[in-house]
Order: C-alpha cells, then sequence, then structure tokens
C-alpha cells in the first residue's frame, strides 16, 4: 500500500488551521499545522509534507517568502492560502513557485479538493479517481461508468472531474462556477445546463451519481 500524503498547513488562523488540518486527516493525508514559519526548515527536514498549505500573511515573515525556504529543501508542491486575490498577487505567487492559488473565504471543501488535484498531477496521488462504479482520469480526460466510456464535452468532463475530486461534499453554483468557468458572475443557469447533460450521459449507465442538495448545490456520492 503506497503511504499516505503529508500536508503541511501553516496558518495563524486557528480555526482555519485546525478545521483544514482535520478535514484533510478525514481523507486519509497525514496532516499537521502550525501558526507561523518558525523554525520552517526544521519542520519540514522533520515533518517531510508532500505539500504544504501556505498563508500569505502571517506574523513574521509573509508566506511568500517562505516559498524559497520550502523549495529549497525539496520537490514540496505549495497552495497559497490568502484575502489577496488582485492578479499581480496571484502572478507573484506563481512566479515564485506556487502550484495553486485559494482566495478568502473559501469552504474548506473546496481547498482539500485543491490539495488533491494538485498532488494527482504531481503523482503523489492515484492517476484515477474511482466512486462506485465510476472512474475518472483527469490526466488522459476520459471517464468511465460500469465499464463503459462516457460521451462528455470538455465542459462536462471539467465538472464531472470537479465532482469527483471533491466526492461526498455538497459544491454550491459558484463554487462550480468558480472552478469550471474561471469566474463566479456567469449565469447560474450554466451549471444546470451542463449539470443536467452529464447526468443524462451517466444515468444511462446507471443509478444517479450527483445529487441535490437542496438550498444548497450539488454532490456526487453513491448514496443520496
Amino acid at each position: 500500500m503506497p503511504t499516505p500524503a503529508r500536508v503541511l498547513v501553516l496558518d495563524d488562523d486557528e480555526t482555519i488551521r485546525i478545521s483544514v488540518v482535520t478535514a484533510l486527516r478525514a481523507e486519509g493525508f497525514v496532516a499537521e499545522g502550525a501558526p507561523d514559519g518558525g523554525d520552517l526548515t526544521a519542520r519540514l527536514r522533520a515533518f517531510r509534507p508532500d505539500l504544504v498549505v501556505l498563508d500569505w500573511m502571517m506574523p513574521g515573515p509573509a508566506g511568500i517568502r517562505l516559498l524559497p525556504v520550502i523549495h529549497a529543501e525539496g520537490d514540496t508542491a505549495v497552495i497559497m492560502l490568502t484575502a489577496r486575490d488582485e492578479v499581480d498577487d496571484r502572478l507573484r505567487g506563481f512566479a515564485e513557485g506556487a502550484d495553486d492559488y485559494v482566495t478568502k473565504p473559501f469552504t474548506v471543501a473546496e481547498l482539500v479538493a485543491r490539495v488533491g488535484a494538485v498532488l494527482r498531477r504531481r503523482g503523489r496521488l492515484p492517476q484515477t479517481i474511482a466512486v462506485g462504479d465510476l472512474v475518472v482520469d483527469p490526466d488522459a480526460a476520459i471517464a468511465h461508468r460500469a465499464g463503459g466510456a462516457l460521451d462528455l464535452t470538455a465542459t462536462e468532463f471539467r465538472l464531472l472531474q470537479l465532482f469527483a475530486e471533491s466526492r461526498g461534499r455538497t459544491l454550491s453554483k459558484g463554487q462550480i462556477l468558480t472552478q469550471v468557468w474561471g469566474y463566479d458572475d456567469y449565469d447560474p443557469n450554466l451549471v444546470e445546463v451542463h449539470l443536467s447533460a452529464l447526468r443524462r450521459k451517466m444515468e444511462t449507465r446507471g443509478p444517479r451519481l450527483i445529487h441535490t442538495v437542496r438550498g444548497l448545490g450539488y454532490r456526487l456520492s453513491v448514496t443520496p
């Protein structure tokens, strides 16, 4: 059995830090947290994380200044966590070596899904995602159900991939728009139209997997 991926969460907000660590552990990751970057080199060498969730603004050195320290210790992925959502800030984060960028406020489900996506791209997690009789292969951009290939458009596949990576969690229309279309100010009917088409194709091969959670959004799971 492969060893679980290890995730270090650096955020001075105790509520956020504990919530994220708890959610990551529930998903099978080995996770620990710290309120700042103090003794970061020693912590990295002791814990050996595959990925660091790094708050931009913390006491002591800002998160952006800690990126070189993290990368000096190995090929560790980094997701920046911050309220700074200007394009220039994002570009600076990527230029400094961040793999992804999550802006506050956010849902823990979204962040956990991003952690899985980054680690999957880096080959640290299985490349395929299985939910019941559904298998999604993000790298090949193909999906199978009950042994048969699903004929999906590019948008439908991105939508299914998001649900598969967030399996068991409820996603709002705003979250879906942001993750699939890159912007949450589109007409929410976009979600309904593409989701309806995706469901029709999936349900030709078995019972419903993407369930409506009244008043909240949608969730992919074997049970309603």
